[in-house]
């Protein structure tokens, strides 16, 4: 059948919380309406009750084996990244003919399953911003350019073409194909890892086939402040909380910007799809209708915060 050509796909490693994370994520994408399942491909070290905690909420777990970077000193902007390599590893899901990749941080408010009528053979994302700390370092980041609003600060002719278009990695559009797969690990093995791990390994390998989607698609946080005139909050339909101190399930508001009325808006509707019962997954069994219990463990965790990630 059709639908399961075609699936919604995330990753998860550790022990950590970002479990909360995909099971908001899946519970958004059941609320939204989508008819393609989500796919949870998890690291050997995510523990078995986490696997269970996901597959009673309806996810499909796929254990990936790590893949890790040629190694030497780079500094990553994130510690954590390292692991994001075995993101890879989601090429091999050939069973399905197109997919559609959220981190675990990101939430679906509206429906997107039109985004896999998008036409095959090009790698889609939604445009990065230059203006965050961690681009610190680069000539863009000094001279004050950024690709979302490129007339602001223009690109100097004399430091030749500008950067290509430059894509967030938390969400994109792809198909799994194993020679693809084989090929990143090849260009994998020869290429130096940078400061932002498997995010600048997968601009540098899609480049040519890359095509920018609206940001609704994926709307970074920063943007709220650093590029409002870029942010159209009324019709966004993904946002990722990937901000500092804006993870949902561990928010406290006393990080930088996390003060703001958007954001407390946003994190909040986060926190409504996460413990509404109704969205659980409800699996049929001879008694009738059952749900499951990852709410009850919500509900009495709603104000632990963790302070480090198991998986950006």
């Amino acid at each position: 059948m059709q639908e399961t050509k075609r699936a919604y796909v995330t990753f998860l490693a550790g022990n950590g919380d970002y479990v909360k994370g995909v099971v908001g994520l899946v519970k958004g994408l059941r609320k939204a309406k989508s008819k393609y399942p989500l796919v949870v491909a998890v690291l050997p070290d995510v523990p078995e009750d986490h696997r269970k905690i996901l597959e009673s909420q309806g996810c499909i777990v796929r254990e990936i084996e790590p893949v890790y970077p040629p190694k030497n000193h780079t500094q990553f902007a994130m510690a954590y990244y390292v692991i994001n390599y075995s993101k890879l590893r989601i090429w091999e899901f050939v069973e399905y003919s197109k997919m559609i990749y959220l981190d675990g941080d990101i939430q679906v408010f509206d429906n997107i399953d039109h985004l896999f009528e998008y036409p095959d053979g090009y790698f889609y994302a939604v445009m990065d911003c230059f203006c965050e700390k961690t681009w610190t370092g680069t000539p863009q980041h000094q001279i004050g350019y950024c690709q979302q609003c490129p007339e602001k600060v223009p690109w100097p002719p004399e430091m030749g073409p500008p950067p290509s278009l430059y894509f967030n990695a938390g969400m994109f559009i792809f198909e799994p194909n194993l020679s693809t797969y084989y090929n990143l690990l090849q260009a994998l093995k020869v290429t130096p890892p940078t400061s932002f791990a498997e995010q600048d390994f997968l601009n540098m390998f899609f480049k040519d086939i890359y095509r920018p989607i609206p940001s609704i698609y994926n709307l970074v946080l920063g943007m709220l402040w650093r590029h409002p005139q870029n942010v159209d909050l009324d019709n966004v339909k993904v946002v990722h909380y990937c901000a500092a101190g804006a993870k949902p399930w561990r928010f406290t508001g006393k990080e930088e910007n996390m003060q703001r009325e958007d954001i407390k808006m946003l994190v909040e509707k986060w926190w409504d799809i996460y413990v509404d019962e109704s969205l659980d997954y409800f699996e049929a069994s001879e008694e009738g209708k059952e749900s499951t219990p990852i709410l009850k463990e919500a509900a009495s965790n709603v104000v632990q915060y963790f302070t480090a990630p198991s998986a950006a």
